[in-house]
């Protein structure tokens, strides 16, 4: 199924004059797997998920058990990526698994554009659960970075991988991508999420995407 919810489900900065925001998380009781805990995912209105993360300089027994617990937590949701914010960690590491062999994670990535060719397709996050929505990207990326022990590790991909990493480093930087959406299309994605069930625990904002948007990002 090509809808991608990362952070994509599988085939997730206003504060209200009246109340401070609360941390909105996914329905999820976390469970353990071994030592592995599945953990609650933040919903859209967390302020985290505004929040542009840290770059990771400790390659650590604890930053293995974080990519541990991303893999975990995002195969159950299931997804076809997730990112530490979406837990609740302020780091630059991100879990993608689209199948066919095209699994595994990145730490402090940067992303590169061969060309300028793009793709077009329904995209959806763990962190706004239930809706999806048409959403530009570029069709090709190469993502350099990190594997969990610090070795240098490069992605290149196209079509759903390369959605996959876009969407999840903007979710490093504070994106969601709703941000990216066009007018119209951003308008319908804010009413359906205000109307949502799980809605409501704080109070929805657009943000400007720090990335090259081609003009479409408002």
């Amino acid at each position: 199924m090509f809808d991608v919810a990362c952070g994509f489900p599988a085939v997730g900065n206003v504060e209200p004059t009246w109340a401070k925001p609360r941390c909105a998380v996914m329905e999820v009781v976390p469970s353990r797997l071994g030592s592995v805990t599945v953990q609650n995912i933040r919903l859209f209105g967390d302020p985290i998920l505004r929040t542009p993360a840290a770059i990771v300089t400790d390659f650590d027994k604890e930053l293995r058990q974080l990519v541990t617990d991303l893999t975990e937590t995002m195969n159950d949701a299931p997804g076809a990526g997730l990112a530490a914010p979406q837990i609740g960690v302020g780091l630059r590491v991100f879990t993608y698994n689209i199948g066919e062999d095209q699994q595994g994670h990145l730490i402090n990535p940067v992303l590169h554009f061969p060309s300028d060719e793009e793709q077009d397709g329904p995209e959806g996050c763990l962190s706004i659960p239930g809706l999806s929505f048409d959403c530009k990207r570029r069709e090709h990326v190469v993502a350099h970075g990190q594997n969990q022990y610090g070795d240098p590790v490069t992605i290149e991909g196209t079509a759903l991988l390369a959605r996959c990493v876009q969407h999840e480093t903007d979710h490093l930087d504070g994106v969601l991508f709703v941000d990216r959406l066009d007018m119209e299309t951003r308008k319908a994605a804010m009413k359906a999420i205000r109307e949502a069930e799980w809605s409501g625990l704080a109070t929805p904002s657009i943000k400007l995407s720090p990335h090259p948007t081609f003009g479409r990002a408002l």
